[in-house]
């Protein structure tokens, strides 16, 4: 079915099999830690991989299965493995990249575990992470080194709000002959395929938007199957180039990183997420609708001091999100600023409809001081480099009525 029917269509049908689920339409949890098998030999071809079969609970699940194929198919890639967390897809990929003595390149505005896993984890194993401004790709050709390994990019920063040209960035990676690595988490299949714009490889942690509902933890990585990893930059990839070929990187995460950390997504997990996968369109639809909305109210009122989103005309990303984006939308996610650290929670302790809490990507709109929470480890050195100040909010806009939450700010702001 890939390729051949709607994003609508196979964000609901892709990878489900009926037939072998008793007539089930929804994929079955199969919750069970290892798998049955007939013969000795049956179970040892199995390990070989000389014929297909669930083994082990670690290495791969019927029900996580048809997510990793849903998944693959509706970003336009080849093959994918889910995993219990963003942070699991996005640490496993990386170091399935990089050896002791390799550099990354990546955009400098990041989601806060992902730059404490560039700068604090990896230089212990001798990788060091450069982190540098999207706006202008040729920040990433300078950079680019014998070293270099792999270029790093969100599709939309968080909380930031750049949007780094992407296609731009991926010729730069390929020339280089290094792969391009894009969390898509923000803008998601529906509004931005990153494989079809060059990318080589697309993570996600699928806790947010592509689950919607606030309901299971998971990430992803996607490989597209585009990039040639007969690179001299990795000779390392030569066994899993034998094995797989164009999807070496797949065949090299699974078998030497994967399966080893233990990161496998859980099957009730991956049905939640599958659930939530069937009304991706529609959510996304609403959510890019009252994020504008909301921004345009919050950019004219008065006591606020300043509004980031990709959507706004003032956005130094507008042309770029609009260009890439195809003006389909400019994702869910905003801050905005008043004036200080004890007017912003003033500000959260006064809403009545919209939730405070850590997460975003919900069907609910959400807020969260993040100085105060998620970068409160962070020395005040790098929460300036990555702007985050004291007086900034983070909103993910979710899907109710757009007039309630609009009321929910202005009664907020009103209180100030």
């Amino acid at each position: 079915m890939a390729g051949k029917r709607g994003f609508e269509t196979r964000s609901i049908h892709s990878g489900n099999c009926p037939k072998e689920w008793l007539g089930a339409t929804q994929a079955p949890i199969f919750q069970s830690a290892a798998f049955k098998f007939e013969t000795a030999e049956g179970l040892s071809l199995a390990f070989s991989g000389k014929r297909p079969g669930f083994i082990y609970q670690r290495l791969h699940n019927p029900t996580s299965e048809v997510l990793a194929q849903r998944l693959a198919d509706l970003e336009a890639g080849k093959k994918a493995l889910v995993f219990a967390s963003g942070m699991s897809a996005i640490t496993n990929t990386i170091l399935t990249l990089v050896r002791a003595g390799d550099e990354i390149i990546s955009g400098k505005s990041l989601f806060f575990s992902t730059y404490l896993f560039f700068t604090r984890f990896l230089p212990r194993f001798g990788v060091k992470a450069h982190l540098l401004e999207t706006a202008q790709p040729k920040n990433f050709q300078d950079k680019i080194n014998k070293s270099t390994r792999l270029i790093y990019l969100e599709t939309i920063g968080n909380p930031a709000m750049d949007v780094p040209d992407i296609k731009a960035i991926s010729q730069i990676a390929h020339k280089a002959k290094i792969p391009l690595v894009v969390d898509n988490t923000l803008a998601t299949p529906y509004l931005f395929k990153p494989i079809e714009q060059g990318a080589n490889l697309v993570v996600h942690s699928t806790t947010k938007f592509l689950n919607g509902h606030g309901s299971a933890v998971g990430g992803a990585v996607i490989d597209g199957g585009n990039f040639n990893w007969a690179s001299e930059r990795f000779p390392d990839f030569k066994e899993a180039r034998k094995r797989a070929g164009s999807l070496a990187f797949w065949d090299k995460l699974w078998r030497e990183v994967f399966v080893i950390l233990g990161s496998y997504q859980a099957p009730v997990h991956s049905y939640l997420t599958l659930l939530g996968l069937e009304t991706l369109s529609l959510r996304m639809e609403k959510h890019f609708k009252n994020a504008l909305e909301l921004a345009k109210f919050l950019k004219a009122h008065p006591k606020v001091s300043w509004v980031n989103y990709p959507g706004l005309v003032s956005s130094p990303y507008h042309k770029t999100a609009t260009r890439l984006f195809s003006g389909k939308g400019y994702g869910a996610l905003l801050c905005f600023g008043l004036k200080s650290q004890s007017q912003c929670f003033k500000f959260i302790n006064n809403l009545k409809v919209c939730y405070n809490l850590a997460n975003l990507g919900d069907a609910k709109t959400l807020v969260i001081h993040p100085y105060s929470t998620q970068y409160i480890s962070f020395s005040e050195k790098e929460k300036a480099e990555l702007g985050i100040k004291q007086e900034l909010i983070r909103v993910s806009v979710g899907i109710e009525d757009i007039e309630d939450v609009v009321d929910d700010f202005r009664q907020a702001l009103k209180e100030l």
